[in-house]
């Protein structure tokens, strides 16, 4: 491949994530964020109330207007999810209010009103580089292991099934960055590295690596590497990376640090 036609073939990829981050009721779309007790409790703006317990969260429209799966809830809807996955979507006129279970419950509203979604003007990241997509080689445990790595939300955990590892080579040195399950399948890799709080946001930043060829290879394109949500609003619970995945080198491919976080360093 030329180097005109990987530099296209980022360009559309970046596109294509910055269309993702756009979304209306995405990630930057977020404006609060309230972890739910057992007292039901109403909250400024929304209707209904909202509660959980040791095993989900629970709503109560009283009257008001709300909506879940296409269905107007009408009755106190039970939400029974797993902690640090996916969560659902309550319909609360032009908002979405998000329930998820982060070691307890919490509820984020989504509002394409947003001033955060408003300002947004892209994701600054280094130019491509074919240099930075590197060959490695997948080594499987032996039983998938959970993982507890921590979270920007101080006191937060969360716990990830790892598959495996992926070792590769920089400069003669060999590293191994241990590997989640993707959301669409291969892996999905959380790391720093030298750039991380100086050009790159300070947490982390997430690679997706396809699966393996059949003996083993993987590719590590890290031109391809994203900031998590928390680099762009307070009302993410991001995880940081496991153990062992600090990179000792500069990354110096992938998204930078967002225009708004640049801002507020400055």
């Amino acid at each position: 491949m030329s180097t005109d036609e990987f530099a296209a073939q980022w360009q559309a990829w970046k596109a294509e994530r910055e269309r993702g981050l756009a979304d209306p009721v995405g990630w930057l779309a977020l404006v609060s964020l309230d972890w739910l007790t057992e007292e039901p409790t109403a909250y400024p703006g929304l209707p209904g109330l909202w509660w959980q317990d040791a095993d989900a969260a629970y709503v109560d429209p009283a009257g008001g207007e709300l909506a879940h799966d296409g269905a107007t809830i009408t009755e106190v809807t039970r939400f029974e999810l797993v902690p640090s996955g996916a969560g659902t979507r309550v319909v609360a006129g032009s908002v979405e209010v998000e329930v998820a279970r982060r070691g307890g419950y919490l509820i984020r509203v989504h509002d394409p009103a947003a001033e955060v979604l408003a300002a947004f003007r892209g994701v600054p990241a280094y130019e491509p580089d074919p240099a930075w997509v590197l060959r490695g080689v997948y080594e499987p445990f032996d039983e998938p292991r959970p993982t507890t790595v921590g979270a920007v939300v101080a006191g937060l955990t969360h716990v990830y099934t790892a598959p495996g590892v992926i070792r590769f080579t920089v400069d003669g040195a060999e590293h191994t960055l241990t590997a989640f399950n993707g959301k669409k399948g291969g892996f999905s890799v959380l790391f720093t590295d030298a750039t991380s709080g100086v050009t790159t946001y300070a947490a982390n930043r997430s690679l997706e690596v396809p699966d393996p060829d059949e003996d083993g290879t993987v590719v590590l394109d890290f031109n391809r590497a994203v900031n998590l949500p928390c680099a762009f609003t307070a009302y993410a619970t991001c995880p940081l990376p496991p153990e062992g995945n600090q990179l000792p080198f500069p990354v110096e491919a992938g998204e930078k640090t967002p225009y708004e976080q640049e801002a507020l360093a400055h």
